[in-house]
This record gives C-alpha cells, structure tokens and sequence, in this order.
C-alpha cells in the first residue's frame, strides 16, 4: 500500500503509516500509557525501570522494515506523535486481525483520535479485528465498546519480554472483538 497521509477532521491530527524514525517517539508514548494504565499488573520495577529500553527495542525492531503483514499508524500533530495504532494482519483464523497496540496521549485522550486509529486500522483489514486489553484497563474496555466491539473473552496476562517478574500476580486480559 503507498504511503499516504489523512487528514482528521478540519482541524486537528494527521495520521500515516509509522516509518523506522517514529520507534523512538512511539516507544516513549507505548512506555508512558503503560505507566499510566497498568500500574498494578506490571510490575513497579519494571514501569520505573527499563520500560522505555523494553519498548524501544519492539519499536526499533517492528519499524526497521516495511512488514506486509502488519501496519503502524500514527497520529500526529505540530510535528509531535498524540497517537499510534499497530495491526497484524490475518493474525488468527477465527477473529482476524489483531489490533496489538492503540496507545493516545493522555492529554489528547477524548478528542477522536483513538476511534480515528481504529477506523483506519479497520480499514485495512479484509477480516474481523481483535486486541487484547488488561482487565484493570476500565477506560479502555468502554473506548473499544464505544468502538462497537465486544468482549468475547478472558485470559492471563503474558509477561512483557517473557519475563515473569515484570507481572504483579496473575493480571488477566480481556478479548475484545469487531467482526
């Protein structure tokens, strides 16, 4: 798909498909909405610790080429980054594509671009849409049912990077899907 740019509404954000010099804008604002949200399942010493290394590194590593099977999008407004959305495509059989990350600025939150990212994620993709959200996340569930999705299901929480000691307990997640 060529590179584009939308334009929000008349005023307000613009919004393209991420490229390798966003990693570092999209992995402060990824590490900033964790510190925010998942206080409580992620573990203290991980969200003051090396959250942003963690973080830059999936960014650095996901925006390092350009990925048929997925699209990062970001939201943008005088020059700085207010959002992002990253979808994988056809991720699996039965609920589609996995919108992995939609993450909103805290001070640009209820001002549209969160429902603009998932309509233009939704937009790419031939099948349903699903993502995953932490339980605790109360805020989030609401936004994704705004959205029109709907909780089809619960599971565990895996550990950032696999490592178990960057998890409080057994925090659960919640399968919210489009279809």
């Amino acid at each position: 798909m060529p590179r584009r740019t939308v334009r929000g509404p008349l005023t307000g954000p613009h919004y393209r498909a991420a490229r390798r010099a966003d990693a570092e804008a999209i992995a402060a604002l990824h590490a900033d909405s964790w510190r925010r949200y998942y206080r409580g399942a992620y573990s203290d010493a991980f969200l003051d610790g090396d959250v942003v290394a963690d973080r830059l590194a999936v960014w650095s590593d996901r925006l390092r080429d350009a990925d048929a099977v997925g699209r990062t999008l970001v939201a943008e407004e005088h020059g700085a980054l207010v959002g992002f959305a990253h979808t994988i495509f056809d991720h699996d059989p039965t609920w589609g594509a996995l919108l992995d990350n939609l993450h909103v600025a805290a001070g640009q939150q209820r001002r549209g671009v969160g429902a603009r990212l998932v309509s233009l994620s939704r937009a790419e993709v031939r099948t349903g849409m699903y993502l995953w959200v932490l339980e605790q996340n109360v805020a989030a569930l609401a936004f994704y049912e705004a959205c029109g999705a709907r909780c089809v299901g619960r599971a565990a929480v895996e550990p950032p990077g696999g490592v178990a000691g960057r998890l409080n307990g057994s925090p659960a997640k919640l399968r919210y899907a489009w279809e």
